[in-house]
């Protein structure tokens, strides 16, 4: 390949080795050409900087806040788990979800009101409203949550995405 640099090249055996600023082509895997000298390798989503959970509704959720401090990813998924209340049985629809965006400042409170991001279509203004009442209740049972000194250092100012999802049976 004509001004092609060897050691720029992607390694077909190591895709993801490091590269440098002085290679002469972005780094791999952002960028294959038809004149490569081996197949292309695919390019694949970067793993996000968020935290995802998705939170099943049981009949025997009661919405509590934390009782320790938070130290890891886990212990904060169980905090939030914990924390959910979900709206009385006539305020429900089986079926129902809705995602909401947030995070937490070091100190524990959310840098801004959650944001929701998705709800289930086939439900009306009302469920919607009383689910969004739901998560920010819960969201306020939760805050300020109680982080450890390194775990505050490590979740502020991160997103975290939660997904509710109520599988209760209105009958």
């Amino acid at each position: 390949m004509l001004g092609a640099h060897p050691a720029s090249a992607v390694d077909p055996l190591n895709p993801y080795a490091p590269c440098s600023v002085f290679d002469g082509r972005p780094c791999n895997p952002s960028f294959c050409g038809v004149n490569d000298p081996w197949p292309c390798v695919p390019v694949f989503p970067p793993i996000g900087q968020d935290w995802r959970i998705t939170i099943h509704t049981r009949t025997s959720d009661t919405g509590r806040a934390p009782e320790g401090p938070v130290n890891n990813i886990r212990d904060l998924f169980a905090a939030l788990r914990a924390c959910w209340e979900p709206p009385p049985l006539n305020e429900s629809r089986p079926g129902m979800q809705m995602s909401v965006r947030f995070s937490f400042k070091r100190s524990g409170e959310l840098v801004a009101p959650a944001r929701v991001t998705y709800t289930s279509s086939e439900a009306d203004n009302d469920t919607r409203r009383s689910y969004s009442r739901a998560v920010d209740a819960a969201l306020e049972r939760c805050t300020p949550m109680p982080f450890s000194k390194e775990m505050a250092a490590a979740i502020a100012g991160r997103p975290i995405a939660v997904r509710f999802v109520d599988e209760r049976k209105t009958d």
